[in-house]
């Protein structure tokens, strides 16, 4: 991985963990300074590159490498794990990171440890893998339960926290015990950012997220990345990639690249908002099953506070009725009511309208984004009171 400018590549002083976590997002993955160039050079668009001769170097053919790919996988690759020697490889999604972290690294008979209660998609890749004679087992993020069915297992996947009921469990904990047997680790870092915890420096093998949530933050891109610092184990990732082809398109990663800038900007005042609704919450009528890993009297608090930098942007809670649940949505003037989270425009959803997630009809899932603290908890008040009017 190349370092920031004035770190490992550039001839300075500083190491690159010394950076904060801003100067680290507007600077990482950038190219070494050159007279009349762009500071982030533009996306290239190549189906091919000249290639005389034997094919040798780094761009071949457009679906294995491309330049705004390398500037994007770097600077992620800087946040994930400052200062370390990792391989961030870019996807087409979130789901094509999964997939092919998942897929790359188990067959027929082996064990897979997921959560039962992740990401909505994981009960249809939980289909795949049985389909391919894969045992797959199950056990909610909270209290670390993956231990109990972890015995013999492949690789345990951790969603932590988890989405949408933002469980956190102890990632240190779950490593040690998967690694004692020979268990490799993924951790999908999606709701927390690098900016909330880093997995690797946590000990996990791979970490996998969604880049088209907080990590970009304009719910305008779609993108997936893996993390990872054994090269082998990141070659086979490469080589899914390759078969399946499921890569972004160079618009889609020097946006992502140039949305980065701005990460810490964003992440510091959606979490500062997702505290402020969520106190705001708290004893509220009506409102029951409040979480949020920030909140001191949270059940993951103690964990997420040992492992966490940032709390994320997501609360959750639940309604009584449907009807309340949907009439609250209707009501809210600056939350639009949409399926993402992460984004500068706070979202929210009822969440049991998709039928894949375990929860009350009323329950939702709430993304704070960027708009000023006490107009946006007046308007969740105010749709509270409008809905149960």
């Amino acid at each position: 991985m190349t370092g920031l400018r004035g770190g490992a590549h550039g001839g300075g002083a500083y190491d690159d963990r010394t950076y904060g976590d801003g100067t680290r997002a507007v600077r990482a993955g950038l190219p070494e300074p050159a007279k009349n160039e762009p500071t982030l050079p533009g996306p290239v668009f190549a189906a091919h590159f000249h290639l005389p001769g034997e094919p040798t170097g780094p761009y071949t053919y457009g679906r294995d490498e491309n330049p705004t790919w390398t500037h994007l996988e770097r600077a992620i690759g800087e946040l994930e794990a400052p200062g370390k020697d990792v391989q961030t490889l870019v996807f087409a999604s979130g789901m094509a990171a999964i997939s092919a972290v998942l897929f790359s690294q188990v067959r027929t008979g082996d064990v897979v440890v997921l959560p039962d209660d992740g990401y909505q998609a994981l009960p249809l890749v939980r289909e795949q893998l049985t389909a391919y004679g894969i045992d797959v087992r199950t056990a909610p993020t909270g209290g670390n339960a993956q231990l109990d069915v972890l015995d013999g297992a492949r690789l345990l996947w951790i969603e932590t926290p988890s989405n949408p009921g933002l469980d956190v469990c102890d990632i240190r904990h779950l490593v040690t015990a998967a690694h004692a047997q020979g268990t490799l680790v993924a951790v999908d870092n999606t709701l927390a950012t690098p900016l909330g915890q880093r997995p690797l420096e946590l000990g996990a093998d791979f970490v996998v997220a969604s880049g088209t949530k907080q990590l970009t933050g304009h719910g305008d891109i779609l993108l997936g990345y893996v993390t990872c610092a054994d090269a082998g184990l990141t070659a086979s990732v490469r080589r899914w990639r390759k078969i399946v082809g499921a890569i972004p398109g160079p618009m889609e990663a020097w946006l992502a690249h140039r949305s980065l800038a701005t990460l810490e900007l964003r992440a510091d005042r959606q979490c500062a908002n997702a505290l402020a609704v969520a106190e705001a919450l708290r004893g509220r009528g009506g409102v029951s099953g409040l979480r949020y890993p920030g909140l001191p009297d949270d059940p993951s608090y103690k964990i997420a506070s040992a492992q966490m930098r940032r709390f994320g942007s997501v609360v959750s809670f639940t309604l009584p009725t449907r009807a309340r649940a949907e009439g609250f949505l209707a009501a809210l003037r600056l939350v639009d009511e949409a399926t993402s989270f992460g984004g500068v425009r706070s979202t929210a959803e009822r969440r049991g309208r998709w039928g894949g997630d375990a929860v009350p009809e009323g329950f939702i899932r709430f993304s704070a984004g960027a708009e000023n603290p006490a107009d946006l908890v007046a308007d969740v008040l105010h749709a509270l009171d409008e809905s149960a009017a």
